[in-house]
């Protein structure tokens, strides 16, 4: 019972996805309520899964009971385990936010929204249990076409963007199996385990050295990190509002999760600092990201890309963090992943309902808001405190954590990175709130609406979800210490 727990959580989403048309059919007000029972299941399991490997360690799901490397794998450990609690969690949250906008706006198109966003967070669940490298393509590839269809679904500039995502994201995947091929042409292997262990006789060969390379590639242009992030900021903007926080929080987290386990667990430590020094580079890039995405988000005029700026630092100084080469920044590292998660959420959380409500776009528009809607005004002012770094916000403690690892080093540069960017990330926030809270008497007096609802609890849920990372954060980390850390450290 307890080995077929990673089929389970791959299943629940999955047959309701392909379910859902039939759904549809009969009633298709029910979509919604049917989605948000399928994920509140898959959320239940990821936390039984969670408690099972906390206590008894590794799940391996062998698919027709072929061994493997032979057979394929599915592997749900400490981390993977941790990462399906988030995505079966903020799919939750996401959907459930969803359901106003996508009623008002989109009606027509229930049935395709809720089947592709289930698909979407099924791919999610096969790419974080996946224990070999093909596998991960195709699940990543799945989970990417699921995005590019829920970014045009909106149609108009939607369709423009979301043909951008895909030439990019094409892209990526070629560099990404172009990577596996070598790698598979220079081991004869693509299980994880079994990779990491061939890979430590050869890891000099050209031929490997250019699959990693391929293979980081993919992975760069999938979670966005600058230079390499020309899809996201369009895709963002256009996307529709009720769709944007499902795919903001959980895709380029995702593609992160899958940069840690192919660098920590199938490249190695030693490696990855030591023999071929990747995730030194990958630092280096991180920190160039943090402070690229803060400046550009600090010019922003436009709301929705903004926030997408703002999430494109913060993906930097994630891969600053792991990049630091100790258990502190590591730590730091993942714990910020979780945390970013959730404020990217919010962050368009905030921006959906601005426009659901008052059809606020740009940042000057929102003299119009101010006291009229006190759930999103308090809940943008408790994400800012996160993304800023105050405390007790989650956002706090993940770059208290980041600022330690970089000291316990002496990479003062990394400090200064982090430093900065948090002032930069403070600069924008400050000219968003400025405009919402003290310029209200210029603008033209609306009545007084807040978000339906679902929009209101979404939004509450962030806050609160924000909070609890914050003050349940040396357990958080404690618990990353304990089953999320790859051997090395």
């Amino acid at each position: 019972m307890m080995t077929n727990l990673p089929a389970f959580l791959f299943l629940i989403p999955f047959v309701v996805a392909i379910s859902m048309p039939m759904v549809g059919l009969i009633r298709k007000n029910v979509c919604w309520p049917v989605a948000l029972v399928a994920l509140s299941s898959m959320s239940v399991v990821s936390f039984f899964a969670f408690h099972h490997v906390y206590l008894n360690g590794p799940i391996s799901y062998r698919f027709g009971g072929w061994a493997p490397p032979l057979g394929i794998e599915w592997v749900l450990d400490g981390l993977s385990a941790l990462v399906m609690i988030l995505v079966s969690l903020m799919g939750l949250l996401t959907v459930f936010y969803a359901g106003p906008g996508v009623q008002k706006t989109m009606s027509q198109k229930i049935v395709p929204i809720y089947t592709l966003v289930l698909l979407l967070i099924s791919a999610l669940t096969g790419m974080v249990m996946a224990g070999d490298l093909f596998n991960l393509f195709v699940f990543l590839e799945v989970a990417s076409l699921s995005a590019y269809a829920l970014v045009a679904v909106g149609g108009g500039r939607a369709l423009i963007s979301s043909f951008r995502y895909l030439m990019l994201g094409t892209i990526g995947a070629s560099f990404y199996l172009l990577g596996v091929g070598y790698l598979y042409a220079a081991t004869g292997t693509l299980n994880m385990g079994d990779l990491s262990l061939r890979l430590s006789e050869i890891l000099e060969s050209r031929t490997v050295l250019s699959g990693v390379v391929f293979l980081l590639m993919g992975l760069a242009i999938k979670m966005a990190l600058v230079p390499l992030h020309g899809w996201l900021p369009d895709a963002y903007a256009h996307a529709p509002e009720p769709i944007c926080p499902i795919v903001a929080a959980l895709m380029t987290k995702v593609a992160l999760y899958a940069l840690v386990r192919i660098t920590f667990w199938v490249l190695g430590i030693e490696t990855i600092f030591g023999n071929i020094p990747f995730m030194v580079y990958l630092g280096w890039i991180g920190a160039i990201a943090t402070l690229a995405g803060a400046l550009l988000a600090l010019s922003e005029k436009n709301i929705k890309r903004m926030f997408a700026y703002g999430g494109l630092s913060h993906v930097g100084l994630v891969v600053l963090g792991i990049s630091l080469g100790n258990k502190t920044g590591y730590t730091g590292g993942i714990f910020y992943l979780l945390n970013d998660a959730v404020m990217q959420a919010g962050l368009f959380f905030i921006a959906g309902t601005l426009i659901y409500r008052y059809g606020v776009k740009n940042v000057s528009d929102l003299t119009q808001i101010g006291g009229k809607m006190p759930w999103t005004v308090t809940a943008l002012i408790v994400t800012a405190l996160s993304m800023v770094g105050i405390p007790p916000t989650g956002g706090f403690f993940g770059k208290w954590y980041l600022v330690l690892g970089a000291l316990e080093i002496g990479n003062y540069l990394a400090v200064a990175v982090i430093i900065v960017g948090t002032l930069l990330t403070l600069a924008f926030f400050i000219k968003i709130l400025e405009k919402m809270l003290f310029e209200e008497r210029q603008a033209p007096k609306l009545p007084g609406l807040e978000a339906p609802f679902p929009m209101r609890l979404g939004m509450g849920m962030v806050v609160v979800s924000i909070l609890v990372l914050g003050i349940f954060s040396d357990p958080t980390i404690q618990l990353i210490q304990n089953v999320a850390l790859p051997s090395g450290f």
